[in-house]
């Protein structure tokens, strides 16, 4: 004889039908809410580290610039 109520638990860990059916949309809106947020940072990272290195192209071109002027201007030896 089983001494379960209707209501509870199962012993071996399983939920009633009614909640186990919840259980997987609630996981997957849940991970795609969660690579939703991912995918917003990444982008966001992306786009910032994009913006870093053509801040930096355009240094290291105007330093090259100066190079190449200051080494015209000067008289070799």
């Amino acid at each position: 004889m089983s001494t379960q109520g209707k209501n509870e638990t199962p012993s071996n860990g399983q939920e009633n039908s009614g909640t186990s059916e919840e259980a997987p949309a609630e996981l997957t809106a849940v991970v795609d809410d969660l690579l939703n947020s991912l995918s917003t940072k990444f982008a966001s990272v992306s786009s910032e580290i994009f913006e870093k290195i053509e801040a930096i192209s355009k240094r290291l071109d105007q330093m090259e610039a100066q190079l190449q002027q200051t080494g015209t201007t000067s008289t070799p030896k």
